[in-house]
C-alpha cells in the first residue's frame, strides 16, 4: 500500500502544503493559504501603531491557519486516507523569529503586548536591526571571535542575535517578558508536536552555532550587553537537533487542525532554501542550487570548510549529512522586477499586455527578449533591497546607468535581470577564488518556471549550464522528503535524505546553455558592473548611505 508525506512551505506571503507519494515523489495535491496579515511593514494589525522604516513583521496566527486550511485541503483533493500519511515536515524563511512565553504562547497574542511591535514576529527581511548587527560584527572582530570567519566576516541584520539585541536595546520589557526567543520554524513544529525543539539549520546559519563549538561564549554576549550574557541558557536551548530527525508525534490538537492521525512523525524544522537542495537531486559537491523568487539563495556543498567573503555561512551537516553546506544570497531579485512593473511602466505596455491577454511581466520579458546583449545600453546595480552577498550591507541601494530620453521599460527590465545575473556571478567567483568549486547551476523557485529569458541570461553571464528542478514546489517537496526520513523505513519512509533524494527528487529535461557570442558581450558588461560594485559597495562612494540618512532625517523633521 502506498505511503505519503506532507511538506508545508512557509513563504513570505503565504504558506503551501504539498502531499507526495513517498515511493517516487509524485505530487498528488497542493493547497495555498495567503496570510491574512501578510507582511506587516506599515502598522500593527488592528491598531494605530505605525512602524519605522525597514521593519517587517508577521502574525503567528497566519502560520496556524496555514495548517488548518491547507492540510485538510490536500487530503480532500488527493483522496489519500490520513492513515496512509506517515510524516509531516515544514520549511521556513529564516531568520524569522519571535518572543514567546514558556508554554509557547507568542507575546503578541497577549493583550498587554499586542501594541508593542517587538512582541511580534520579525520576518527574515526585517532590516531595522542593522545597528545591532554592526555592533555584533565590531565586537566579534575586537575580541577575535573565531566563528566570525564561518560567516564571511560579517553577521547580517537579518539574523537571530541582531534581532534579539534590537529587542533588548529598544524594548527591554519585551525581552524580559519573553521566556523563550525562537525561530518561527521551530515554533510551528512546537505547535504540531507539543515539544520545543531547535533545528541545526537555522541555529547554524542564522544564530552563530556550530556542531563543534556550540554558540559563542558567554563573555562575547556579555560584551555586547551585560543583560545578554546568559541569553542562550535563559532564552534559547543548547540542545540542537539535526535536520531530518524526529521532533515528536503529532498532537491531538494538531491532528484536529489538520485531519491527520495523532502520533504520526513530525520532523525537525528546516529552512526553505536548504531543504530544496536534495529535492533538486543535489547531494554532492560542485553543483550550486539557486532558489530564485523574490530573493535568491545560493546553496553549495563541499567536503571541507572554506572562508569566503560575505557568505551567509557554512555549517557542518547543514544541508546534507557528512558535507559542509554553504549559503549565499541576493536579497532582491523577483522583488526588483516587481518594483519596475508596479512603479515605472508606461500605460502603453499595460494596454499591450491586456490586448495580448498576458500579464505585464510576461510582456516585458517578450519585449526584452527582442534585444541583443548590450543593446539596451543600460547597466544596473541590483541592490534595491540591499546586498546580502558578498557585501552584507542592507544600506546599499539600487543604481541605473546609461538612461536616455529614449530608454524604454523593456530595456530597463532586461538591465535589471542582467544585474541580478551579475550579482550571482560575483558570488560564484567568490566561492571559486577560495577553493570551492561551482561546476553546474541547478535552479528552483518561481522564476525558473516563469521566465525563460532570465534563465538564458544567467547561463550567458555565468558561462555555466542551467538546469531546472522537476518540481515547481521544491521547498515543499524537500520538506515532505524530510518528513519521510523522520518517519523512517519501518513506517515506509527512508533512512537518510540521500536515499530520499534518489527516489523522490528530480530535474526537468530542459537545459539552458551559454551562447558564446552572448557571453563575450556580457564579460565586457560584467567588468563594468564590478567597477560599480566596488565603487559604491566598498566605501569609495557612500552616496547611497548618505541619501538614506538624509531621507530618514527629513522624515523625522
Amino acid at each position: 500500500m502506498s505511503k505519503y508525506a506532507i511538506g508545508v512551505d512557509f513563504g513570505t506571503e503565504s504558506g503551501r502544503a504539498l502531499l507526495v507519494d513517498v515511493a517516487d515523489g509524485r505530487e498528488l495535491a497542493t493547497a495555498v493559504y495567503r496570510y491574512a496579515n501578510g507582511v506587516i511593514d506599515e502598522k500593527l494589525p488592528g491598531t494605530d501603531v505605525r512602524l519605522e522604516p525597514d521593519w517587517a513583521l508577521q502574525d503567528p496566527n497566519d502560520y496556524i491557519e496555514t495548517f488548518k486550511r491547507t492540510i485538510p485541503a490536500v487530503l480532500k483533493a488527493s483522496g489519500v486516507a490520513p492513515a496512509d500519511v506517515i510524516g509531516v515536515a515544514v520549511d521556513f524563511t529564516a531568520c524569522t523569529m519571535l518572543p514567546v512565553k514558556a508554554d509557547g504562547t507568542p507575546l503578541c497574542f497577549l493583550p498587554e503586548w499586542r501594541n508593542n511591535p517587538h512582541a511580534w514576529i520579525k520576518l527574515w527581511k526585517h532590516h531595522a536591526a542593522q545597528p545591532e548587527a554592526d555592533k555584533i560584527n565590531a565586537t566579534a572582530r575586537q575580541m577575535g571571535e573565531p566563528w566570525l570567519k564561518r560567516y564571511g566576516g560579517k553577521i547580517s541584520s537579518e539574523w537571530f542575535f541582531s534581532k534579539t539585541l534590537q529587542i533588548l536595546d529598544e524594548a527591554p520589557e519585551v525581552y524580559d517578558a519573553a521566556d523563550r526567543l525562537i525561530e518561527a520554524a521551530d515554533w510551528v513544529i512546537w505547535q504540531l508536536s507539543g515539544r520545543e525543539t531547535r533545528n541545526s539549520c537555522t541555529a547554524g546559519y542564522k544564530a552563530m552555532w556550530s556542531k563543534a563549538d556550540g554558540f559563542p561564549r558567554r563573555e562575547f554576549f556579555a560584551a555586547l550587553d551585560p543583560r545578554l550574557a546568559d541569553v542562550v541558557d535563559a532564552k534559547l536551548s543548547r540542545t540542537i537537533l539535526p535536520i531530518g530527525a524526529l521532533a515528536g508525534g503529532l498532537t491531538k490538537q494538531a491532528a484536529g487542525w489538520t485531519g491527520l492521525c495523532e502520533g504520526i512523525a513530525v520532523a525537525v524544522a528546516n529552512v526553505d532554501a536548504h531543504v530544496t537542495v536534495p529535492a533538486a537531486t543535489v547531494v554532492q559537491p560542485g553543483r550550486m542550487v539557486m532558489i530564485m523568487g523574490t530573493s535568491t539563495c545560493h546553496m553549495l556543498l563541499a567536503e571541507q570548510p572554506k572562508e569566503v567573503e560575505g557568505m551567509c555561512g557554512w555549517v557542518e551537516d547543514g544541508i546534507i549529512p557528512g558535507l559542509i553546506g554553504f549559503e549565499a544570497g541576493q536579497s532582491g531579485v523577483g522583488d526588483i522586477f516587481a518594483w519596475l512593473v508596479d512603479h515605472a511602466v508606461p500605460p502603453k505596455y499595460h494596454q499591450m499586455a491586456t490586448e495580448q491577454g498576458i500579464d505585464l511581466h510576461k510582456l516585458l520579458e517578450q519585449e526584452a527578449a527582442k534585444l541583443e546583449p548590450g543593446e539596451n545600453g543600460v547597466l544596473a546595480l541590483d541592490w534595491l533591497n540591499g546586498n546580502r552577498s558578498t557585501l552584507v550591507d542592507v544600506d546599499l541601494t539600487g543604481l541605473l546607468v546609461g538612461l536616455t530620453l529614449a530608454t524604454t521599460a523593456p530595456e530597463i527590465y532586461r538591465a535589471l535581470i542582467e544585474a541580478t545575473a551579475y550579482g550571482t556571478r560575483v558570488i560564484i567567483e567568490a566561492f571559486e577564488a577560495n577553493g570551492v568549486a561551482v561546476r553546474e547551476l541547478v535552479t528552483a523557485g518561481g522564476l525558473p518556471e516563469k521566465n525563460k529569458l532570465l534563465m538564458q541570461i544567467y547561463a550567458d553571464v555565468t558561462g555555466r549550464e542551467m538546469k531546472v528542478i522537476r518540481s515547481g514546489q521544491g521547498a515543499a517537496l524537500g520538506s515532505a522528503m524530510h518528513g519521510a526520513v523522520a518517519a523512517g523505513v519501518a513506517a515506509g519512509g527512508y533512512n537518510s535524505i540521500v536515499e530520499a533524494a534518489e527516489k523522490m527528487g528530480g530535474l526537468k529535461d530542459e537545459v539552458y546553455r551559454p551562447i558564446p557570442e552572448h557571453k563575450a558581450v556580457y564579460d565586457r558588461l560584467y567588468a563594468e558592473y564590478v567597477r560599480l560594485y566596488d565603487t559604491f559597495g566598498r566605501g569609495e562612494n557612500d552616496v547611497m548611505k548618505t541619501l538614506k540618512r538624509i531621507k530618514a532625517e527629513s522624515r523625522r523633521a
